[in-house]
């Protein structure tokens, strides 16, 4: 399923370092070739000042205690330059290392630059050179000095180009430590400001939206509100018109999310008009199977969509994480998958016939006629379907629904809260950027 494979189109919006976890994870699923696997690991660490892990992972490769004498001239250089970042920064990190001279810092950054200028002779050379130290530490994979680092070096700068590149850099941090409710703050804060900020070209302002929405796949797949706060980010008009227009294989993770979601939303059937505009920029299973269960009402094809789904979603580093019990893995996110997915083609089935054979329904819900049969049940006991089983002919029996004047409302208006608001937000938007110009 190589063919399905995302990870060229997704690399490009990733720091350096986030590519290492969807190698990882290429390299257990055995989509490649390990040896693929381990150059690529090389090639990336060559533009890192992670030297010690691509000496072992070069003997890996060529099966040699031996490592080039470049790779042992760059480590000595890397060492160097550490120890000079060190020494430059060191009046700084002492501080902070102080827990009593941190207690004397305010709210306020001004007093803090006065105090830290005044008593602890620390100006801007120094608070500059923790920067540098922290991003050299991130590229020597100290994610948790850096991460320390650059919160502090935010709480003293006055750049604001450079607090938000020690912004991305403490969210990244964070993403590799998989510490996802601190990435989710940092996360919210790069949205704020992305949106907020006057870029200098309309087309930066999509790029930053482009790589936050990349970044976050780490984040909301491991998050146990995920599912719903990536409709909520991907399904907002600037970055799904950014989605449509520079990154149309985000629609996947946006249309994952929306059928593993048990809150079916409003925005869904808005959901399926994107999946049909943008048929011919992207599609993959994923897509194809909402396309084929809500515009073409074709269930025989959805069904073997489904089959193929199982698949992309086995083989995506995001949506194919396992959960270790034991000596047993599961993928959780594949059975929520396929549940919901039957629900789906069930629920469109229901809608066009009064009377199902249980026989047809259990050969399009990829099931033998015991599970369907039983699966339907449930349903029923679970009031999730208003329908009756009839056993002596084998068919459900599907029970007029008529259509409520009020709910039918409640469904035309749930949206309008939002898109107001989201037309105010770009009239202001318009409003402040006229002075710019």
């Amino acid at each position: 399923m190589a063919t399905y494979d995302l990870t060229p189109r997704i690399v490009p919006n990733l720091d350096r370092h986030l590519v290492f976890p969807l190698l990882e994870f290429l390299q257990e699923s055995q989509l490649y070739p390990d040896e693929q696997i381990l150059k690529a690991k090389i090639e990336l660490l060559n533009k890192t000042n992670m030297v010690d892990y691509a000496m072992d992972i070069h003997k890996s490769l060529y099966r040699t205690e031996e490592v080039p004498q470049d790779m042992i001239d760059r480590r000595a250089e890397v060492v160097a330059r550490l120890k000079a970042l060190e020494e430059a920064a060191k009046p700084l990190v002492e501080f902070l290392q102080n827990a009593s001279a941190v207690q004397e810092l305010r709210p306020d950054k001004q007093y803090n630059l006065q105090m830290l200028h005044d008593r602890y002779q620390i100006g801007q050379e120094q608070i500059e050179a923790l920067y540098q130290y922290a991003k050299f530490q991130f590229e020597c994979g100290n994610y948790s000095g850096a991460a320390d680092y650059l919160y502090h070096y935010r709480g003293l700068c006055n750049n604001s180009e450079k607090s938000l590149s020690a912004l991305w850099g403490k969210m990244a941090a964070e993403i590799l430590m998989q510490n996802w409710d601190i990435a989710l703050e940092e996360l919210n804060r790069l949205k704020d400001i992305i949106d907020s900020k006057n870029f200098s070209s309309p087309l930066n302002q999509v790029q930053s939206r482009i790589w936050l929405m990349h970044w976050s796949l780490f984040i909301f797949f491991n998050n146990d509100n995920g599912r719903t706060q990536i409709i909520d980010l991907f399904n907002q008009d600037k970055y799904l018109n950014a989605i449509q227009t520079n990154a149309p294989h985000l629609l996947r993770y946006l249309a994952t999310a929306f059928i593993v979601n048990k809150r079916r939303r409003p925005q869904f059937k808005d959901f399926i008009k994107v999946i049909q505009q943008e048929q011919h920029s992207y599609k993959d299973p994923i897509t194809e199977f909402l396309a084929c269960v809500y515009v073409n009402y074709d269930f025989d094809e959805a069904q073997k969509k489904m089959k193929e789904c199982e698949e992309v979603i086995l083989n995506d580093p995001f949506l194919g994480k396992r959960l270790e019990d034991g000596n047993f893995s599961n993928v959780l996110l594949r059975d929520e998958f396929l549940e919901n997915a039957r629900l789906f083609i069930f629920e469109t089935y229901c809608r066009i016939h009064q009377r199902i054979d249980i026989g047809v329904l259990a050969e399009k819900l990829n099931l033998n006629y015991e599970e369907a049969e039983r699966w339907i049940v449930n349903l029923i006991r679970n009031s999730k379907l208003d329908a009756k089983i009839d056993s002596k002919s084998g068919t459900v029996i599907m029970e007029p629904n008529q259509p409520n004047v009020y709910e039918q409302l409640i469904d035309h208006t749930k949206a309008l809260s939002g898109r107001t608001s989201s037309l105010v937000s770009q009239i202001l938007e318009h409003a402040h950027a006229q002075p710019a110009r």
